[in-house]
């Protein structure tokens, strides 16, 4: 099983032994295989694993990361794997730089993805400084996600192999600085080879089941902890058509996203989406289906891993191919400034249930194993008809 990985597995310079790697272990089966194929191939290998949050519930129950079970699991592997292993305490850092933006997202009305924000600043920023002090070449994870050297010494990410467990749009804000000193041994495997991988390897978690869950959400209520946070957002409002006509009562915006049609309280002879809402206002406006399909997006936050300049590319209208979901597939679309200037993706064949807060993340196409060219936040949606959807 081992011969389905590439003999380099890092693709760094040197012998296996003189290379220090920290790998960032979750205490999951993905991070483990990682650690434990990269001790057996000889590398000078430290375990890390983050404590991110210690809420009650979450420490016990198996399958969310970085509780209290899965540092119990990850220090058992690395004990298995003969690796020194440490835990830092990033729990404050976590707060801030996640769950406030988290709550923050879904008081304002907007449809936030933490996954990306613990990705662009707790994991890639903090935890690759730690990396260094400890002297690591590189910082070797368990995404789904191919990076490979370019001819000019610069890494690029790709799409994983097997595109039911690609990551790629989780990790659009990692910087080319960033990409020069991470690894992702796993992307040209299926999780299934992972798995069979891990038994072969007599790793504790062999069998632990994935986390399905926002993992500081270990029971799916999301609404509980931003109502926690910021009551403001579980204040009552109205639940307005988009002809105007008002037709019920809601319980609170963060309980509403673009596209929702299950939930909503109301009677109405036809279905009926979430088209938009307006926290400052209270409201939770909706529509047909019809009303969901957005041609244009506006963006901020870009993060741009492409070879031009992304003014340039712009202003050349790039054709490229986007997700303004993580589980949708890639759709044709093409790159322009408006007059803000500010980058902007037009969709041709329209995307329905896009949301404010979410990502568009740019391809170079719709192969399973394209370049990620970057992405950035989405600010605003226009539909066809003019109508907009912005964050306040």
């Amino acid at each position: 099983m081992t011969s389905l990985l590439p003999g380099h597995l890092l693709d760094t310079e040197g012998p296996p032994a003189a290379t220090r790697v920290v790998v960032a272990m979750s205490g999951g089966v993905d991070s483990s295989v990682v650690a434990a194929l990269l001790a057996r191939a000889g590398y000078d290998v430290v375990g890390v694993t983050l404590q991110l949050y210690d809420h009650g519930a979450a420490v016990q129950r198996r399958g969310a990361c970085c509780a209290g079970q899965d540092i119990h699991d990850a220090r058992q592997v690395a004990d298995a794997i003969g690796i020194p292993h440490y835990v830092l305490d990033y729990e404050s850092r976590f707060k801030e730089a996640v769950i406030d933006r988290f709550a923050d997202g879904y008081a304002a009305g907007i449809t936030p993805i933490p996954c990306v924000d613990c990705n662009r600043t707790v994991k890639f920023r903090d935890l690759l400084a730690t990396a260094r002090e400890l002297g690591a070449a590189v910082l070797a994870t368990g995404h789904y996600v191919t990076s490979r050297a370019r001819p000019d010494g610069r890494r690029a990410l790709f799409r994983a192999a097997d595109p039911s467990r690609d990551q790629s749009y989780f990790l659009y804000a990692t910087t080319p600085e960033q990409l020069d000193l991470l690894r992702f041994p796993l992307g040209t495997l299926e999780k299934a080879q992972v798995r069979a991988l891990a038994a072969e390897l007599g790793l504790p978690v062999a069998d632990k089941p994935d986390s399905q869950d926002i993992c500081f959400v270990p029971s799916g209520d999301y609404a509980s902890i931003v109502a926690r946070l910021r009551p403001e957002a579980a204040e009552p409002g109205e639940i307005v058509h988009e002809d105007g006509r008002v037709l019920g009562r809601h319980q609170g915006v963060l309980r509403y996203t673009i596209g929702q049609r299950k939930g909503l309280g109301i009677a109405s002879p036809e279905p009926l989406y979430v088209t938009g809402i307006d926290a400052a206002r209270r409201q939770v406006r909706v529509g047909p289906r019809a009303a969901l399909a957005v041609h244009k997006v506006a963006l901020g936050d870009v993060n741009w891993l492409g070879d031009d300049p992304l003014g340039q590319a712009c202003a050349a209208g790039l054709e490229v191919h986007v997700k303004v979901r993580s589980t949708r597939p890639p759709v044709p679309a093409r790159l322009s400034m408006d007059a803000a200037g500010r980058p902007c993706v037009h969709l041709p064949a329209g995307e329905e249930g896009v949301a404010p807060g979410q990502a568009c993340v740019f391809y170079e196409s719709s192969d399973d194993a394209a370049r990620l060219l970057g992405g950035g936040t989405i600010l605003k949606t226009e539909r066809a008809a003019g109508a907009v959807a912005e964050v306040a």
